[in-house]
Formats: C-alpha cells, structure tokens, sequence
C-alpha cells in the first residue's frame, strides 16, 4: 500500500517540477528580451532616417537600411580620438584594480594579522558608501596640486585598493584553493610575491578575468569622472563626447544612435571573448 501510495504521488511531483521549470524559463525569455530589446532598438534605429525614427507607429525594422549614416556619423563625432582616450583611462586602471586588488585578497585570504576580521568587514562596508559623498573632497585634494584637468585623478584611484568587491571577489576565490600548496611553496623557498603571481593568480585566472571586465566597462561607460575632471574638448572620453554630442545634436537622432551604438561595440567584443570566464567565475565565487 505505500509503495501504491508513492506511486500516485510521483507524477504529481514531476508535474510540479516540470511546471516550475517552465515558469522559471519564460521569466529568463522575458528578462532577457528586456535587457536585448533596447540594444536592438538602437542598432535598428542607427540605420533609418530622423524621419524614420519618430514614426509613430514605429517602425520594426527600416524600410531603407542606411548604412551612410555611419560614415557622416564619423564625420562629425571624431570616434577615433575619444576610442584611445578612453582605453588611455580604461586599461591601466583595469591593470592597476587588478594589482591592488589581488594583493588586498591575499592579505585577507592568507594571512594573519591583529583587526584582520574588523579590517575585512570595513573593506565590504565600503561598498554601501556612495561615492557622490567623495567627489568634492577628492576633487579639491586634486586641484590643490594642479592636476584636476588631467587623466591622473582617473587612474591612480585603481592602484589604490581596487574597491571592496573586487577584493571580495578574489578573496573568496583563493579560499578555494588549499593552504598546503601555499606551504610547499615556502618550504622550497618562495616568497609572499612568489605565491603570489607564479601560484595563486594563475590558478585564479577565471576571477581574475572576471574583475578585469567589470572594470574594464565600468571605466569605459563611466561618465561622471571625465565630466568632473576633463574640460578640454580633445581629451574627452566617448561617454563625455556623446554626452556633449547629444548637447550639440540634439535633434539628429541617426547621428546619436549610430555613435552610441559604436561606442558600446568594444565593451560588448570583449565582455563576448571573456564570457566563459566570466560566467565561471561569478559562479565558483561563492563556494568558500
């Protein structure tokens, strides 16, 4: 009789189960539609005309594709220049968030040291602080020293910790891998920097990548820092020269979303190449 009873039952479960699977796979169609469309919305919308754009009813793909849009876009938005002078900001402060980052996580990771645990717990804190309270501050220790209209105050922030979640990030990760490795490596003479950079960060290479993208875009979308610290024209950024671009233009639409949809193409290349890892790493983060 329970055996018959079990068996009654079994389907029901399977039902459920196979109920929720669906629920939860449409919630993931639906949200990522939501992220996609705006994307697709704009790349469709850099190939039609002004006139195109505010039809109204929209239109869901263009009648006529202009791909000459793109080459007057680049006559008037110079993508070249604002492209170096952003990865002259995005790829050493990713370098140095790496740098920083990497060591605060060994510290926290590997060593012991009197406050390590109220040390740690200040590190996450800092990630509920908003960083508007800083900017005024930061900004007159700047200027008091004459650089407040250069790249310096966008860089040397990242050689500077790396942020509490990246380290937090890293930290978990070598958590995961076993103290005696660390051991043997002393024993045949390595030092702190040895364990470091030939064992640890090689074996963390997914982390690693992980970090690198996240700050990779966050410098390369971010905004604020160059509207704050940059005024000269031929040193803006690509979200600052769109900004001001969308000042100058703001009724040709064509020209702003064809220079937005080429300033996101680096970030969405690379976030691409590093997917695998990325995924990876976000995963195994939390399993220690």
């Amino acid at each position: 009789m329970g055996a018959g009873m079990f068996k009654v039952k079994e389907p029901k479960a399977q039902s459920r189960k196979a109920m929720f699977s669906k629920v939860n796979a449409s919630l993931v169609i639906v949200l990522a539609l939501m992220v996609v469309f705006p994307f697709f919305w704009m790349v469709r919308s850099s190939f039609m005309s002004n006139l195109e754009i505010h039809q109204y009813p929209p239109l869901f793909l263009p009648k006529n594709w202009r791909f000459d849009n793109y080459s007057y876009t680049l006559t008037v938005f110079p993508f070249g220049r604002y492209f170096l002078n952003t990865l002259t900001i995005a790829i050493p402060s990713m370098f140095g968030v790496l740098l920083t980052s990497s060591l605060a996580a060994y510290t926290f990771a590997r060593l012991e040291f009197p406050g390590k645990r109220f040390w740690f717990t200040l590190v996450i804190g800092s990630m509920l602080m908003p960083g508007a309270v800083f900017i005024i501050p930061i900004f007159m220790a700047w200027s008091s020293v004459g650089l407040s209209n250069s790249y310096i105050p966008l860089i040397v922030p990242a050689f500077l910790g790396g942020g509490g979640l990246n380290i937090f990030l890293i930290r978990q990760f070598m958590m995961t891998i076993p103290r005696e490795m660390d051991e043997a490596a002393y024993i045949d003479g390595a030092t702190h920097l040895d364990i470091i950079f030939r064992l640890l960060l090689p074996m963390i290479k997914p982390v690693l990548i992980t970090v690198g993208l996240l700050t990779f875009i966050l410098y390369w979308n971010d905004l604020m820092g160059p509207l704050i610290y940059i005024s000269r024209n031929e040193r803006n950024t690509i979200s600052q020269a769109l900004a001001n671009f969308r000042s100058g233009f703001g009724t040709d639409w064509r020209a702003i979303m064809v220079a937005s949809t080429m300033s996101i193409l680096p970030s969405v290349f690379i976030y691409f190449i590093g997917q695998k890892y990325f995924v990876e790493g976000i995963v195994l983060t939390g399993l220690k």
